[in-house]
């Protein structure tokens, strides 16, 4: 049988996912569940990328009542070209989360430049029963503590995920749930808590301070690379630790390693 990829725009954990039981368990009695089988995983990730990009940067929703809920004060930037300008902050941190299978095995990955440069690579995470989404998450608070370290150091700095899922989690959506005690109003438990209530606290902390922006996936955004690079091996060296890459940072046997 064909290998299929399911897309979950609205369910108990959204995202693209590769196991149907998995994927079943997300949107069986979830009201108003959206979702779809694709053949090939670029027609996923492109159905995923273009109903899920409407909702970043967008303000959490008001409750019935009519009462505003807390929301971010931070404008989610969308990036869809390889032409970033690594100069416009002191320091520019891309992350991205691997899994194989979705769900499966999982890991993190992050890319730091400094100046311009790439300065650091970091791996791990490893989680034998992850999901993309999990591993998107761990890498953006990965990021979130970076950010802090640098803002303490009177330094600016920039975060860059291609995970549409994770930003919305942490800059958007954790205010609603948040409110309703950290659950969801209709359906129940949400997904990835733990993560999403460290990373949101920390961000609703330095929001004003720093700047989040989406990039696209596997454009060739070499940082973005890097952070891909680094969530793979971090499954292949099954690393539950987050870990500095420490050999020499050689960027063409680095982007020769397997990809997400």
């Amino acid at each position: 049988m064909a290998k299929k990829f399911y897309v979950v725009w609205s369910g108990r954990e959204t995202g693209i996912f590769t196991s149907w039981d998995y994927t079943k368990k997300l949107v069986d009695k979830f009201p108003q569940a959206k979702y779809k089988s694709f053949p090939t995983e670029a027609q996923a990730k492109a159905a995923f990328a273009g109903a899920a990009s409407s909702s970043i940067g967008k303000p959490a929703s008001k409750k019935a009542s009519g009462k505003s809920i807390s929301q971010s004060t931070s404008k989610v930037e969308s990036i869809k070209t390889t032409n970033i300008d690594l100069f416009s902050h002191d320091v520019m941190v891309f992350t991205d989360g691997g899994c194989e299978p979705n769900p499966g095995k999982a890991g993190s990955g992050m890319a730091v430049y400094r100046q311009g440069e790439v300065s650091e690579l970091w791996y791990g995470l490893f989680n034998p029963n992850g999901t993309n989404n999990s591993a998107e998450l761990n890498a953006l608070y990965q990021a979130l503590l970076v950010a802090e370290k640098t803002l303490s150091d009177k330094q600016t700095v920039k975060i860059l995920s291609d995970s549409q899922y994770s930003i919305n989690c942490i800059t958007n959506w954790a205010y609603g749930w948040k409110d309703k005690g950290w659950k969801r109003k209709v359906a129940g438990d949400i997904a990835n808590l733990e993560v999403i209530q460290q990373a949101h606290e920390l961000y609703d902390a330095i929001k004003g301070q720093i700047d989040i922006a989406h990039v696209a996936a596997h454009i060739g955004i070499e940082g973005n690379e890097l952070a891909d690079r680094m969530s793979i091996y971090a499954i292949d060296q099954k690393n539950t630790e987050f870990s500095q890459y420490d050999e020499p940072i050689n960027l063409t046997e680095i982007l020769a390693l397997r990809t997400g």
